[in-house]
């Protein structure tokens, strides 16, 4: 048994927000090394590739130094992500009025695939907690870049007008 306490913190991260990044800043104090884990879903249509969203996240990280803190990609059911890795931590960021009935569910069958692994919960602080991927891309497609600047990282917010542009552009 390793005496390095390990968590993964996984998600779509479809892009990520400061929402995810003040979970992943919070999470990476509490624990030696934090595995910010990219899932590859093959039933849903992100924006970006799975390779991107880590390289999104890597800038990101970068940018506050958080060293013990790294990005990687998975298939498969997350508990046995986790469990592979030697965490024995799953990180879930949660906003409360959305995602607690889901994450619950999701908590209670991954105790019985995995009963050593744990899930925490956490709420992004304040004006965070209502931050989601699917909002970040409707700001993305209507507003100016000022409005992004309130929820993603600095290092990303070329790459989501970009993609936002190349949609627009798609649709027409």
């Amino acid at each position: 048994m390793s005496s390095v306490k390990v968590a993964v913190y996984p998600g779509t991260f479809d892009p990520i927000t400061l929402g995810h990044l003040n979970i992943i800043e919070r999470a990476s104090r509490l624990f030696d090394k934090l595995i910010v884990a990219v899932g590859v879903n093959s039933g849903k249509s992100p924006w970006f590739t799975a390779e991107e969203r880590c390289e999104m996240i890597r800038q990101s990280v970068a940018e506050r130094a958080l060293e013990n803190v790294e990005a990687t990609l998975y298939q498969g059911l997350t508990v046995r992500f986790a469990k592979r890795l030697g965490a024995r931590v799953m990180v879930r960021g949660v906003r409360p009025l959305t995602d607690l009935p889901a994450e619950l569910t999701l908590m209670m069958a991954n105790r019985q695939l995995e009963h050593d692994v744990e899930t925490l919960f956490l709420v992004a602080d304040g004006e965070l907690a209502h931050v989601s991927s699917s909002l970040i891309k409707e700001i993305a497609c209507a507003e100016e870049d000022a409005a992004l600047n309130a929820f993603l990282p600095m290092p990303i917010i070329d790459a989501v007008r970009r993609k936002a542009h190349e949609r627009l552009v798609n649709l027409r």
